[in-house]
């Protein structure tokens, strides 16, 4: 079943949070899933046709992916505070629009330069699409019910590369990729566009909107908080770790000595893992705060770390280690949103998840190249993992200080 809000909001709210908020949140949901599988995932399969259509290598291509990220990244503090003030309507309809201009361009694309340009785009495109923003607009309409909502939406952003790997690879075989493109630009015309500006709020539903000198000097406080600064060591570092291994997890294994359908096996078991432990923290909320269940998932990362070392190729280790893994990245991504409200209530929460959000997106860009430094450095995986395991460590801790800290004003309303 899912979430309901509580009735009584505010009328600013909008229709939907009068009593279309069940289908707003499976709205969200089914949104996430194409804005995920058509631009995140897409890359992916994208990656070989534009090597051999542009001329151009691997880490030429990568790059512009990367700097999509990066951008992702810088504009998610913004993307939040403009949610704040005005809803989500306008700001994820919008991006869903670009989103379809910008895939236009893609299969369009006939030079490097204009392929980092279109990504770019695509990078501001994802901070108005993706997770962040809807864990806004679910913070804004629902009033008790906000964290098995944000369960609820990244149950179905699950789902994005299991539905769009095998349609993309379709459509790719069976049309071309610039083609399979212009496909990927329909589905988010078509789907994408309508439901968010048929079903999200037309407002923020906040009582009066605050002066932006005040907002500049709430977010200046904010940083003078330490829960606030260690909760942004911590998911700095949860996301370089995650970005890190996702990027060379089968290289690491192949270097083992495993056979790639072994560690592509190892691989496969991560994604159900990260579904489960979303399933688990859904069940959880219900006796467990969001720091209590958060602290668990974070001390789970440096774990499967610890198994990983220790496996060699042994596959009940293995076993543990994408159990572990895959786990606690799936409960992080829920406590990444409900988290800042019930650290510093739903005022100002786009802005200050945003701000949260944006360590973890910079470190998606350069977690995986990270490693490659470090495996350079270092002569090899095993030393670099050790090394992951330290900066796990260190942000579990980071994490615990942050939620076990004793209370501190919350940032300015």
């Amino acid at each position: 079943m899912l979430p309901e809000p509580v009735v009584n909001v505010s009328p600013a709210a909008g229709d939907a949070a009068q009593g279309g908020s069940s289908r707003l949140l499976v709205a969200l949901g089914v949104t996430q899933i194409v804005s995920w599988g058509s631009i995140y995932y897409a890359f992916a399969l994208l990656l070989e046709p534009l090597q051999r259509d542009l001329g151009a290598g691997k880490g030429e291509i990568a790059g512009a992916f990367s700097g999509a990220l990066l951008v992702s990244g810088l504009c998610a503090a913004w993307i939040g505070r403009t949610i704040d003030r005005l809803g989500g309507r306008g700001t994820m309809t919008l991006g869903s629009l670009a989103a379809v201009v910008l895939l236009v361009a893609l299969s369009q694309v006939r030079s490097l330069p204009g392929l980092y340009l279109i990504w770019i785009g695509l990078g501001a495109v994802m901070a108005a699409t993706l997770y962040e923003p809807a864990f806004v607009v679910v913070a804004q309409v629902y009033r008790l019910g906000y964290r098995r909502a944000l369960t609820v939406l990244t149950l179905f952003g699950g789902f994005a590369s299991t539905v769009f790997w095998p349609i993309t690879t379709w459509l790719i075989e069976r049309y071309g990729w610039r083609e399979a493109v212009l496909w990927l630009a329909a589905i988010n015309l078509l789907i994408c566009v309508p439901l968010h500006f048929a079903l999200l709020p037309k407002t923020s539903g906040a009582a009066a909107t605050a002066p932006q000198a005040k907002g500049g000097t709430a977010r200046l406080q904010l940083w003078g908080d330490r829960r606030f600064r260690a909760l942004t060591l911590a998911f700095l570092a949860h996301y370089v770790v995650v970005s890190a291994i996702a990027a060379h997890l089968i290289s690491l294994l192949l270097a083992r000595g495993m056979s790639l359908a072994a560690a592509a096996g190892v691989g496969a078991l991560i994604g159900p893992m990260q579904v489960a432990g979303r399933v688990v923290e859904f069940g959880a909320s219900r006796w467990l705060t969001v720091g209590q269940v958060g602290r668990v998932a974070a001390i789970a990362i440096p774990m499967s770390l610890l198994a990983l070392l220790w496996a060699d190729t042994r596959v009940p280790w293995l076993t543990a280690f994408a159990l572990l893994f895959g786990a606690g990245n799936g409960a992080m991504t829920v406590i990444r949103g409900a988290l800042p409200m019930e650290m510093y209530g739903r005022d100002q929460y786009g802005a200050i998840a945003g701000a949260l959000a944006t360590p973890g997106l910079l470190a998606r860009a350069v977690g995986p190249i990270f490693v490659a430094l470090l495996w350079s450095a270092l002569g090899g995986y095993e030393r670099a993992t050790v090394v992951l395991f330290v900066v796990a460590a260190v942000g579990a801790t980071a994490f615990a200080v942050a939620t076990r800290a004793p209370g501190t004003p919350p940032a300015p309303k």
